[in-house]
């Protein structure tokens, strides 16, 4: 697969994922095929982030829209206001990104985790055991036990539908070595 073959907002029902995100707190703006996107850290096509508003376009991949929306989610809460297209502190935060985005991208029938795990191989994702499924299976424990400490998944590992609430880092945040670092913001 290329990198212009991953899924994009035209090609799926946009309204599951809005009331996904709208249960966050976070609302999808989705902006016309030319315009700018506000918050952008690597560029249109991606999704860009600004306060918490996430802006698209018809032809954001799914992936981007996700990550950029998990990235709002994990957050220090004083930092989600007034994020501005930067939205990552650090590797265990940008690791519970991924991850969290491959969890939702599950809940939505029309991307599933195969496919985003395939899309985010495909579009640059970099991991260290060379593929977004593999470090999802087999090296993803501190990114889950990021997001557990938070709040943000529960026991079983599935989403708790909140977002970060404290401020104060993760027990884990000085421990972690990074699972992967996407090459997309």
């Amino acid at each position: 697969m290329r990198a212009s073959d991953v899924l994009r907002l035209s090609e799926v029902d946009a309204a599951p994922i809005a009331t996904m995100l709208r249960a966050y707190g976070l609302q999808l703006r989705i902006l016309e095929a030319d315009a700018k996107l506000p918050g952008s850290y690597w560029g249109e096509p991606e999704a860009g982030l600004v306060g918490g508003e996430l802006f698209v376009r018809a032809d954001t991949p799914l992936h981007s829209l996700l990550h950029e929306a998990c990235h709002w989610i994990v957050m220090d809460p004083a930092k989600r206001p007034s994020v501005h297209t930067d939205a990552s502190d650090c590797l265990a935060e940008e690791d519970a990104t991924c991850y969290l985005q491959l969890l939702l991208a599950a809940r939505l029938p029309q991307f599933g985790l195969d496919r985003a795990l395939t899309d985010m191989d495909a579009w640059g994702y970099s991991f260290r055991l060379g593929s977004a499924r593999a470090w999802f299976e087999e090296d993803a424990d501190d990114a889950r036990a990021w997001l557990r400490a938070h709040g943000l998944i529960d026991a079983s590992g599935n989403p708790t539908g909140r977002v970060r609430l404290s401020d104060e880092p993760s027990p884990y945040s000085h421990s972690i070595v990074a699972g992967g670092l996407p090459v997309t913001s």
